[in-house]
């Protein structure tokens, strides 16, 4: 488990944990250190903005979530733009997962058995347990002993010691190994928690054997996973024993699970049409894992290397063999665009956003192709629908923004960017915005007193913040 939070970008204070024999925190309080977790997350690390691969993967967890005690509450799983190998748990069921995670999991059990052990710390409040001793400190220790624990955690020993005065380092230490110690029970809660949402048991034991066995690889620079995840012989076997209570099961991977890793493969890809030529040897020669998700892969490199036609007749071929896939959906739209077709573009994500109001992958894609295409209203419509499903999406408000400008509605896109900006952990910029829409001429009384309500309270968190640094 990674702590990533530096204690002084918390937008809050901390709140009263009492004692080991009273309440830890109530939920209003960790959802409420769970936001601030969130918008320090997206100010210090590279959050990924992928309409597809967020879908998959908070779709993934909560699967799980419902197989687990926290049966019918809200998580939120998110990716880290970050070929590392790792994954943390943040208070409030705030779930990261590096990509590299992702592109290194050989099965979709394992890439489940990783997030099951995550929602495990979740569950356990393990996280809540660590902070406990925090409550009979001062903000300036606390936020110390926060920071040691989060570096520790990132160095994987007692390079977080060194954030700390000599006179608290025993202290300090004692927090790093009781969070350490939790593992064991992750693991236990979390095979318990992937057999019951379906996953193969024994997927988690597969993935530490495999990561264990990076110790010989790695011999001066360990993946970050086994820095915050020490794998050993004993934590090993007692996964596999675990494994066996439960009956053995090996299910089929999701092709969403090949999609999001074939999608992964091409980030970083320089020469997609020679990419493109590859994927296609590899199909005639049939060396491939799955081939819908090579012919995908093939199709996205072809659209990377401006070849939309090419791409279209490989993405509709698709969409006939799965016509409910909506990552094909997706891809096809933007296909269509690039080619002059716009209302067939727009006609296409209307339907399926229809069909599915929760999906970030289409609501976020209609509302941006209604916008490219002069529509912003519709736009608006489609995004405050899907606002329901996500009040705290930082590119929601940023479209909305747009398309409030668009509009000429200068206050609401200011205040639509102030909110975005407030979602990414930047305070400053947020309160800028809210200043400058103040400023609009021909503000009415209700909209002056919400923006000078907002403003106060975020002045007020700025002011809290900068306290503590």
């Amino acid at each position: 488990m990674l702590f990533s939070l530096p204690a002084s970008a918390l937008d809050l204070r901390l709140p009263d944990l009492g004692s080991s024999a009273g309440a830890i925190m109530t939920p209003q309080q960790e959802a409420k250190l769970g936001k601030a977790f969130m918008r320090s997350v997206r100010h210090n690390q590279a959050v990924l903005d992928d309409p597809v691969i967020d879908d998959y993967i908070q779709d993934l967890g909560n699967r799980l979530v419902e197989a687990s005690d926290a049966k019918g509450s809200r998580f939120h799983f998110f990716v880290i733009d970050n070929h590392e190998i790792n994954a943390f748990a943040g208070p409030g069921g705030y779930i990261g997962v590096y990509t590299g995670l992702i592109t290194t999991t050989q099965t979709e059990s394992e890439l489940a058995a990783v997030l099951a052990h995550e929602i495990a710390h979740v569950t356990q409040k393990h996280l809540l347990r660590a902070w406990e001793s925090a409550s009979n400190m001062t903000i300036p220790n606390a936020a110390v002993l926060l920071a040691a624990i989060a570096i520790g955690a990132v160095a994987g020993g007692d390079a977080g010691l060194a954030a700390a005065s000599a006179g608290q380092a025993a202290f300090l230490q004692e927090q790093i190994n009781f969070t350490r110690a939790n593992e064991q029970e992750a693991d236990r809660v979390g095979i318990d928690i992937l057999a019951r949402a379906g996953f193969d048991a024994n997927a988690m034991a597969a993935f530490f054997s495999r990561m264990g066995k990076a110790n010989r690889v790695y011999a001066t620079k360990l993946p970050e996973f086994l820095l915050t995840h020490p794998v050993t012989t004993s934590r090993i076997a007692d996964a596999l024993g675990r494994a066996g209570t439960h009956p053995y099961h090996q299910p089929k991977d999701d092709l969403r699970y090949h999609l999001v890793k074939a999608r992964l493969a091409l980030r970083n890809e320089t020469d997609p049409l020679g990419r493109a030529r590859t994927l296609k040897r590899q199909l005639a020669e049939g060396r491939y894992q799955n081939r819908i998700a090579t012919e995908y892969q093939r199709a996205l490199a072809l659209e990377q290397g401006d070849r939309p036609r090419a791409a279209r007749t490989i993405l509709r071929g698709l969409l006939e063999h799965s016509p409910d896939t909506l990552e094909f959906v997706y891809e096809l739209a933007w296909v269509e665009q690039a080619m002059g077709q716009a209302e067939e573009a727009l006609a296409l994500l209307r339907k399926a956003a229809d069909r599915h109001p929760a999906s970030r992958t289409l609501a976020l894609a209609h509302a941006e192709l209604a916008i490219a295409q002069g529509k912003p209203s519709e736009a608006i419509s489609r995004l405050r629908r899907y606002r329901e499903y996500a009040p705290e999406e930082p590119r929601v408000y940023e479209l909305l923004a747009r398309a409030s400008g668009a509009l000429g509605d200068r206050a609401e896109a200011h205040r639509y960017q102030a909110e975005y900006h407030y979602l990414n952990g930047d305070l400053e910029e947020a309160i800028l915005q809210l200043e400058i829409a103040l400023r609009t001429k021909s503000l009415d009384f209700y909209e002056s007193s919400r923006l000078e309500s907002r403003l106060a309270t975020l002045r007020r968190e700025l002011k809290a913040q900068k306290k503590r640094e």
